[in-house]
């Protein structure tokens, strides 16, 4: 099979900063072609037109043309172009993009296009509580109305995009999914730094991902185990609610004189380098109030980390509370504490956790898994 997805992001050293989006699309191409199939990435959003191969993947670089009020027409007019030449010239069965601002609205394809819900602008800013933006919503209310199926990442992501939508779009639920070569655990070396009592967070620095809920957690955690540290790895980002041009800014004073000293903030790194900073660390934690299906919990619990992560919504499709991790509620500072304070004092705890973490990424989100999932469903939508 030919597959193409079509994303404003990938991680690669060619395409730029790259989100959940583009990171659950790499596990996903990248198990697609092991099992022999043929994958394209058709990248909008760049600075030019460029095409290049790398490991048997194909990529297209996208660049939207400018022009007043009409650059979303002539960018899916152009996109639009380019796969029905790629469908023509035989590259091409199929084509998977996400929901996210409505991609897929008003282009008109010769081979099945399908969506797959990551969550949309309108489902987070929805979880966030803030005003989404007109002409995003109708672009993927458009979108979803018109593709040929739906994959929603989880039950909880496609029950309420419905929801929001006021559609009854029928969705098949595929998890978002990790390469399990790519991460798995392996002994700490000498010369690293030492794991214990390390907490992290890896993801972006911004207010619905609970940043701002992490300095009171993380000032009771201080009190039990002054010698903990917080680690901190992600993209810096603006504050819509104050305007702040720095989330990491706004954290600052939240902390306690003696925690802050116990916080070390790295900032971005490539994505190669993301499995070390997981290796190293006690635990991880996700206090988030809006996801989907997060790849960041995937990787941790498959690298064996304890993770404390949101209960909300989707978490409980990935996290059976106290058996593999444990999910409480980002705004209970002292019970989120108590359960990182928990891992910390409890060796046995710690491993258990960790083991039951990975088995559970083994049996329900192997990339591999996955790609034949996704090739199930792809195939319903494909004529001989």
């Amino acid at each position: 099979m030919k597959i193409a997805f079509l994303t404003p992001e990938y991680p690669h050293e060619r395409i730029g900063h790259s989100g959940g989006i583009g990171t659950s699309i790499k596990h996903l191409a990248v198990a697609l072609q092991k099992q022999g199939h043929e994958v394209s990435l058709l990248i909008y959003g760049q600075e030019e037109d460029v095409t290049f191969s790398d490991n048997g993947i194909a990529f297209y670089k996208i660049k939207n043309p400018k022009l007043k009020g009409l650059s979303w027409f002539l960018t899916r007019k152009k996109i639009q172009k380019l796969i029905n030449r790629l469908h023509k010239a035989q590259k091409i069965d199929i084509v998977e993009a996400p929901d996210w601002t409505g991609i897929g609205s008003f282009i008109n394809i010769n081979c099945p296009l399908i969506i797959r819900e990551n969550g949309s602008d309108t489902y987070f800013c929805h979880l966030d509580h803030r005003p989404v933006k007109a002409i995003n919503r109708f672009h993927e209310k458009q979108a979803l109305k018109s593709v040929d199926g739906i994959i929603s990442v989880s039950q909880f992501t496609g029950d309420l995009t419905n929801t929001l939508f006021n559609i009854k779009r029928p969705f098949t639920v595929i998890p978002n999914a990790i390469n399990l070569t790519d991460f798995t655990p392996e002994p700490i070396i000498d010369n690293e730094e030492s794991t214990d009592h390390t907490i992290l967070y890896f993801g972006t620095l911004i207010r619905k991902k609970g940043l701002l809920e992490l300095p009171y957690i993380f000032n009771l955690v201080n009190k039990k185990y002054p010698e903990a540290k917080l680690v901190l790895v992600g993209k810096d980002s603006p504050d819509i609610k104050t305007k702040s041009k720095s989330t990491w800014q706004l954290m600052q004073p939240l902390f306690t004189e003696s925690a802050l000293k116990q916080v070390m903030y790295i900032g971005a790194v490539p994505y190669a380098d993301m499995r070390r900073h997981i290796q190293v660390a006690t635990l991880c934690v996700f206090p988030t109030f809006a996801e989907a299906l997060p790849v960041s919990w995937l990787e941790a619990m498959a690298l064996e980390k304890p993770i404390v992560a949101s209960n909300v919504g989707w978490a409980k499709e990935i996290v059976d509370d106290g058996k593999d991790g444990f999910l409480v509620h980002p705004k209970e500072h002292e019970a989120y504490a108590n359960k990182i304070s928990a891992i910390l004092k409890d060796a046995r705890l710690k491993e258990t956790l960790a083991k039951a973490a990975r088995e559970k990424i083994i049996s329900k989100f192997s990339s591999t898994l996955i790609a034949e999932q996704s090739v199930q469903f792809y195939s319903k939508f494909i004529k001989e």
